[in-house]
């Protein structure tokens, strides 16, 4: 099954109206490469969409159609794990132990109760019990997915590569000052790929007219810290774009295929090189 033709929630769809989904999709492809999308998708389940208020039904801080930007991978030979369900369901790119990935910054949690912004999404937020049932019912089987891939493909070629696929409004005050590079990459300030790695990653996409950075704001979340241990084979990259490369920051839920071409391009030129590293 590609990535484009799977039978799941896209931004338009209205999450109540739906039958539910499963937490995940999955294509296998046979290279070292795996494509990791956990906050693309839109999905509440009924019994969570009642639970929030307005703002959270609106799931505003998605991270809208990363899943198209790399639906082309799929036949370039990448694995791609794509979530459905929303990140305000529960955040696959946070620890349920706990803990800042930036401390002294601000941040939302493994179920997040205000936007990036700061509005709450409840009216009474969830308890410790309703978290836990979330992070069994949605986080782990991502995460047991994930795991399962990469053990797959580190014992077909020795090594796997995670790129962790993301995007964010370029501008939130509340979580950084002033507006993002377009592209911004992160191993954990090293310690999730070798540097020789990111330095190709970031080389690929250079010439394609965008800012970029490397372990800046956006180091990387659990997915890349947790899993990226290059002393075992496993080399993992964020990658964190700037929405204003592809859509209109004021009407993202519609996806702007002639502004987001240049983007496909320079995600092309970075898939094809971590498929020859």
């Amino acid at each position: 099954m590609k990535p484009q033709d799977r039978n799941t929630p896209g931004p338009q769809d209205t999450p109540t109206t739906m039958n539910s989904p499963p937490t995940h999709t999955l294509h296998e492809g046979p290279s070292r490469l795996l494509i990791s999308v956990p906050h693309a998708g839109t999905y509440l389940p009924p019994h969570i969409h009642d639970q929030l208020n307005e703002t959270g039904r609106s799931v505003s801080d998605t991270d809208w159609h990363v899943d198209k930007l790399y639906s082309f991978a799929a036949e370039a030979g990448a694995t791609l794990l794509i979530a459905t369900h929303s990140r305000t369901v529960v955040d696959l790119n946070r620890s349920p132990a706990g803990g800042a990935l930036y401390p002294g910054q601000a941040e939302t949690t493994i179920c997040p109760t205000e936007t990036f912004d700061g509005e709450p999404l409840y009216d009474t937020p969830p308890d410790a019990a309703e978290i836990a049932a979330r992070v069994e019912t949605y986080w782990r089987p991502y995460h047991i997915a994930l795991a399962h891939q990469l053990a797959r493909i580190k014992a077909l070629h020795g090594t796997a590569y995670l790129l962790d696929a993301h995007s964010i409004r370029s501008a939130i005050p509340r979580l950084f000052s002033g507006t993002l590079p377009d592209l911004n990459f992160g191993t954990n300030s090293g310690a999730a790929a070798e540097p020789s790695l990111a330095a190709r990653a970031l080389s690929a996409t250079k010439g394609h007219g965008f800012t970029q950075i490397l372990d800046g704001r956006f180091r990387g979340g659990y997915i890349t810290r947790h899993y990226g241990q290059p002393h075992e084979g496993i080399h993992a990259i964020q990658l964190e774009l700037a929405q204003t490369t592809y859509l209109d920051e004021a009407e993202p839920r519609h996806f702007n295929a002639e502004l987001a071409a240049r983007l496909i391009a320079a995600l092309r030129s970075l898939v094809r090189e971590l498929l020859s590293a």
